[in-house]
């Protein structure tokens, strides 16, 4: 991927935003978002995920530190002023005008003639698979296709900066699978900078080069989606990006990197990631257990749901029931069953207990 010649990276330095006199939706947050990437800004709702998005546009205005796209303080600058585009989560389309009438707004005001405008519409229109849909009314088109439009209106006025807030809510599960591969097709292929706002976890790890986390109004950690899956900063990453079982343990014993450590009968070794000796928690994703394990910890099957793919199995332990999820779906376990399970050798993580 070339990155797009106008595409800019993004700079928040302590960037704070309240409303009224005392709600805080960004806490003195830093980030930086290079150009021609895909950052996403994941979270449960009252983060500061949106917050954050609508500062980048211009519609909601900083009140303490500075925002910069490229090299250009933004942070005072009304939308109007600012190079960026922004695919809403309602598309946005105008419901009297053709495809084509409504990828061309935009262009409209800013001062190409009208042959122009019909050439750069149409562009926008087969980047996103529409061609020959110009003359059509959104109302004539499925959601994948109205959101589609509302890419391509955002794209053709070649943006220093592309925002989407949360694009795919309305559309069911197999649109939404398709239309976010269309998403991140185009912006790989265009080399473009986009900042993309979710609450969806798959969709986030999904698309991006990299996720920030944001809690309380403030980032809980950032990273590349498989640092982030594999190795999260603490609990509440570790259950957000993903599913996580949370177990308490022991560390035992702790020899350079390597943390030797203790559930109940079962003994696992792991990387210790500055942990010392002592409580601690083990994240442990649903697909990490190995369940019929010759050693390992003794379940009983509370709930087994065969979902075509695979078995998900809710299990009791002595501390607690775990979620487990596993591919063997032709000799399933059934509720009531007693079960030995082990950890996979690669995936679980330490945490600090708390």
């Amino acid at each position: 991927m070339s990155i797009n010649a106008k595409a800019a990276p993004v700079s928040f330095r302590n960037v704070t935003k309240v409303y009224g006199k005392d709600v805080v939706a960004v806490d003195d947050i830093n980030l930086e978002i290079e150009a021609g990437k895909l950052v996403t800004l994941l979270g449960p709702s009252g983060c500061g995920k949106t917050t954050t998005l609508r500062m980048i546009a211009g519609l909601e205005i900083a009140s303490k530190g500075s925002i910069f796209i490229g090299d250009q303080d933004v942070t005072l600058l009304p939308a109007t002023d600012r190079d960026v585009s922004m695919v809403f989560q309602s598309y946005a389309l105008f419901p009297h005008m053709s495809v084509m009438e409504n990828v061309s707004y935009g262009l409209t005001f800013s001062g190409f003639d009208k042959s122009e405008t019909k050439d750069r519409a149409q562009q926008g229109l087969d980047l996103v698979g529409l061609k020959g849909f110009g003359d059509r009314l959104p109302s004539e088109l499925s959601g994948g296709q109205q959101q589609r439009v509302a890419v391509a209106r955002a794209l053709v006025l070649e943006p220093q900066v592309l925002l989407f807030d949360e694009p795919l809510s309305n559309l069911d599960a197999k649109l939404r699978r398709q239309v976010r591969e269309d998403i991140r097709d185009i912006q790989q292929n265009l080399g473009l900078t986009v900042v993309y706002v979710t609450h969806d976890q798959e969709e986030a790890l999904a698309v991006s080069d990299e996720i920030v986390v944001m809690r309380n109004a403030g980032i809980a950690q950032v990273g590349a989606p498989r640092d982030l899956y594999d190795a999260p900063a603490d609990r509440f990453v570790a259950d957000f990006i993903g599913e996580a079982n949370i177990l308490p343990c022991d560390i035992t014993d702790v020899q350079g990197d390597l943390a030797s450590i203790r559930i109940g009968d079962l003994s696992h070794s792991l990387a210790a990631r500055g942990l010392t000796v002592g409580p601690a928690n083990l994240a442990v994703r649903p697909t990490r257990f190995k369940l019929g394990s010759a050693e390992g910890l003794k379940m009983q099957v509370v709930k087994a749901t065969y979902v075509g793919s695979r078995m998900e199995y809710t299990l009791d332990a002595s501390f607690g029931q775990v979620f487990v999820v596993s591919e063997n779906v032709d000799a399933p376990l059934s509720a009531g069953d007693a079960v030995t399970v082990g950890l996979d050798q690669i995936g679980p993580v330490l945490l600090p207990a708390g």
